[in-house]
């Protein structure tokens, strides 16, 4: 049985002013008509039903998981009481996952990337958890194939050693790399057996449960009484007791040191919508490249952004430029500066 998760308690800082600690990225149409949460959970529906998609998040976000995901079971918003990195939530989540389905498949899954190729998306969940059915001790991660050397991502080296499936290849993962310099993306991108890492996840819940018990053990012991706690006492147990978890990423806690890791190479027009220069690549250009959201008009100017609500924003004889409204102020940024602009948020 195949369930989800979708991690949403992230703040968005990147994306400031727009995106704020009330309201942050995963909560934001940036791209499309659909939230960047919507798009994750619409692209999974066809394949998991709402009852066995669950979404893992802070208490303050609650009534916009509520207010965006009108269909989801209120029981499947998972709340942290405070952000502690991906392995308690990890841990958390699948904990409570295997209350309700007990030894189900778990696809994890960040809530604010974009898949172009949703279909081929789909398939490859449905392949990797028939791959882990055969393989009930194995982690799968879907990584990405580059196409450019980018320092903004981690990596994942992959060998030779392969098993066959009917639709697709999963490969021994060597190990994973963080974020490198441009020197060595150039690097990985050359060799060819390196792929970024997305982010993404299949195993058994029993599987990832006992893994986080032999690597981290504080966060198992933390929390493990959800296994067995009246559902009445759920969210009081996991109130007092998960600020005793290790704060560390599932990837320096558990994958950099398990044994039976496969990668799964995926073409899927994958992107990490983290930055403004990654929302520009996707949105709806003019004859001039600017990208008009909203109320806006330009005249003998190219390669704008304009994202507004309220009065027309008119651009003349301007390139290079992005503005951007909010609900006090008008932001006019030089494009150089568009995805450093958290560094100015104490001073303006």
């Amino acid at each position: 049985m195949l369930c989800a998760l979708i991690m949403a308690g992230g703040k968005g800082t990147r994306f400031w002013p727009l995106s704020t600690e009330e309201k942050p990225k995963q909560f934001l149409n940036l791209i499309g008509d659909d939230t960047m949460i919507q798009m994750t959970v619409n692209r999974i529906k066809p394949i998991i039903p709402m009852e066995r998609i669950f979404v893992c998040t802070g208490a303050m976000y609650v009534d916009l998981v509520k207010e965006q995901l009108p269909e989801l079971p209120e029981r499947n918003i998972i709340i942290e009481p405070e952000g502690r990195n991906t392995t308690p939530c990890i841990a958390l989540s699948a904990l409570v996952i295997d209350r309700y389905f007990k030894d189900s498949t778990m696809i994890v899954l960040p809530s604010d990337h974009l898949i172009k190729d949703e279909e081929k998306f789909r398939n490859i969940i449905e392949e990797s958890e028939d791959f882990l059915e055969n393989n009930e001790q194995a982690i799968i991660t879907l990584g990405m194939k580059p196409d450019r050397p980018e320092t903004g991502y981690g990596y994942i080296k992959y060998n030779n050693e392969t098993s066959k499936n009917d639709a697709f290849n999963t490969f021994k993962v060597d190990k994973f790399v963080e974020k490198p310099n441009e020197e060595k993306a150039k690097e990985y991108l050359e060799n060819g057996s390196y792929l970024w890492n997305g982010g993404m996840f299949l195993w058994k819940t029993s599987t990832i449960i006992d893994e986080i018990k032999k690597y981290s053990p504080l966060t198992y012991e933390a929390i493990h009484e959800i296994e067995s706690i009246k559902e009445e006492n759920l969210q009081k147990l996991i109130d007092e007791k998960y600020n005793k978890t290790e704060s560390i990423s599932i990837d320096y806690a558990v994958l950099e040191k398990s044994k039976n890791i496969y990668v799964v190479p995926s073409e899927i027009g994958w992107d990490d919508i983290g930055t403004w220069k990654s929302v520009e690549r996707y949105k709806e250009k003019d004859i001039n490249n600017n990208i008009l959201d909203g109320n806006a008009r330009v005249i003998e100017s190219n390669s704008n952004i304009a994202i507004n609500k309220g009065k027309r924003i008119v651009m003349i004889g301007i390139d290079d430029v992005m503005t951007l409204e909010t609900e006090d102020s008008i932001y006019i940024v030089n494009k150089d500066y568009m995805d450093n602009l958290r560094d100015y948020k104490n001073i303006v």
